[in-house]
């Protein structure tokens, strides 16, 4: 378990990050207020717009692990146990494969970005590889998330994914 012990801090270490961006959306917004008081123009909507794209890519492993994401169950919680857990499996194995071909697109979008020298097309111009960045790493750490659910589904757990409020104690897929 010596993973495990290493990426439940990963997972949470995303959902302080995602916060810090969620914090930097209000200090761009609060930036533009003020110099507008000022009677300044200052934009920084791009800026909040970056400190959003990460702040939401960032938050997508921590979410996840937490059991905060929205499941659609209205089948899978009226099938047997054993059929229940095979259903898991197979979504997580298929979530894993989307998210980790994302995860490879992201990085080379970003890879790209920089090569080229792209940046943003706004007054701030800054390298677009920066908030390709930000979006690559966080759905990366969801891929890592959704492979480590899909290991742990089939070694025979019950979804960790879910709000414990909704595992059954008794409910066991041996």
């Amino acid at each position: 378990m010596r993973v495990r012990s290493r990426l439940d801090p990963l997972y949470d270490a995303c959902g302080y990050v995602a916060a810090a961006f969620l914090a930097g959306i209000a200090l761009c917004i609060m930036a533009q207020i003020g110099q507008r008081l000022r009677g300044r123009t200052f934009d920084a909507t791009e800026a909040a717009g970056f400190c959003l794209a990460a702040s939401t890519f960032f938050g997508l492993a921590h979410t996840f692990r937490h059991g905060n994401h929205v499941r659609i169950d209205l089948i899978t919680k009226r099938l047997p146990a054993r059929l229940r857990h095979f259903v898991e499996i197979a979504n997580c194995a298929i979530g894993a494969g989307v998210v980790a071909f994302l995860a490879v697109q992201l990085i080379l979008f970003a890879w790209q970005s920089w090569q080229f020298h792209d940046v943003s097309p706004g007054l701030l111009a800054m390298p677009m590889w920066l908030p390709q960045a930000g979006a690559a790493a966080g759905v990366s750490i969801l891929a890592i998330a959704l492979i480590d659910e899909l290991i742990w589904l089939i070694g025979g757990g019950a979804p960790r994914s879910l709000p414990s409020d909704e595992i059954a104690i008794d409910e066991t897929v041996a």
